[in-house]
């Protein structure tokens, strides 16, 4: 049986769900359009489609809807981004939203 990191379950898994969710804010709340949310977070159009439409990260990110404090980092995050633009490159820092998941357990 081969051993999983739980970076790699978080990469896997928790990252499309936080991007989706990123994506949604940035689109719903702050005007963006999927390509501009898609070159600010650094991933494709279609992936911003995908996301928008539950088709990609949709359980994992009903999950994380339940948390306050993992909404409240997301919401952070796609906050810095409009407040640039999308023009800088923001740190996308999933190590708060692990330990939050880690505290929450």
């Amino acid at each position: 049986m081969a051993v999983k990191l739980r970076c790699e379950r978080v990469t896997k898994y928790i990252m499309p769900a936080v991007r989706g969710l990123i994506a949604k804010t940035l689109i719903k709340e702050y005007g963006f359009s999927q390509s501009s949310a898609a070159k600010a977070l650094g991933i494709s159009q279609a992936a911003v489609s995908y996301y928008i439409s539950s088709k990609r990260g949709y359980r994992m990110s009903k999950k994380l809807e339940k948390n306050k404090m993992i909404m409240e980092a997301i919401r952070g995050l796609a906050r810095k981004i409009a407040e640039t633009k999308g023009s800088k490159k923001v740190n996308l820092n999933l190590c708060d939203i692990c330990s939050i998941l880690n505290e929450n357990r």
